[in-house]
């Protein structure tokens, strides 16, 4: 079987927003959708309680990797809320070792939320990491 046909060999995410590569990152956590529920309780009815589909609700999207030429460019990227910004799509690659792409996410209308820089101790020597957060508002589909 080609490696691109296993979906588990993905060792790193590309992501890009609009016209802006932020690079790769080995961890990505969050793309999913959720659907928030409303319980109704008919009366007489003894039976169950309505559970009434109302919106979509999308989690946070965390992305980590060691600290890079790349952290240069998510700093500017944030930086550039403090001067007004406009919603942007960004897309998350998953790709393999050899860089070929196996599965690729478009997220609608993404804000930055938070950036983690790594934590610097020379008592315990470890990989120095950076983790985005960014919020967004559903898939656009892919074609």
């Amino acid at each position: 079987m080609p490696a691109t046909d296993d979906p588990a060999v993905s060792v790193c995410f590309v992501v890009t927003i609009d016209d802006i590569e932020l690079g790769s990152f080995n961890s990505c956590q969050g793309l999913g959708a959720e659907v928030v529920l409303e319980q109704r309780e008919e009366g007489g009815n003894n039976h169950h309680v309505w559970q009434l589909p109302t919106r979509l609700k999308y989690p946070n999207v965390k992305l980590s990797r060691p600290l890079t030429r790349d952290t240069e460019k998510v700093a500017r990227w944030f930086a550039s809320m403090t001067t007004g910004f406009s919603r942007k799509t960004a897309h998350i690659e998953a790709r393999t070792g050899d860089g070929q792409p196996v599965a690729r996410w478009g997220l609608l209308e993404v804000v930055p939320v938070r950036w983690t820089g790594p934590v610097l101790s020379a008592e315990q020597p470890k990989v120095a990491v950076e983790t985005i957060e960014i919020a967004h508002h559903g898939f656009v589909m892919e074609g």
